[in-house]
């Protein structure tokens, strides 16, 4: 994740949108699979940097107002 900012909302739509693939699969496709194990788990890393970088904003903010 360079300078640009993930959108929490939009990748967790993303995230929502492989599991139901998965669901929807008779037969998964193995290469397919992968694909999509290894989209989600970048989405689940940048998620969780993002959501590392709102917390220390958030902290940030409350000292400024103590």
């Amino acid at each position: 994740m360079a300078d640009k900012k993930i959108n929490l909302k939009e990748s967790l739509s993303k995230l929502n949108d492989i599991v139901a693939w998965f669901e929807e699969q008779e037969e998964v496709d193995v290469e397919a699979g992968l694909e999509k194990v290894k989209e989600g788990a970048k989405l689940v890393k940048d998620c969780k940097i993002r959501l590392s970088e709102i917390e220390n904003e958030f902290e940030t903010i409350q000292k400024q107002v103590e």
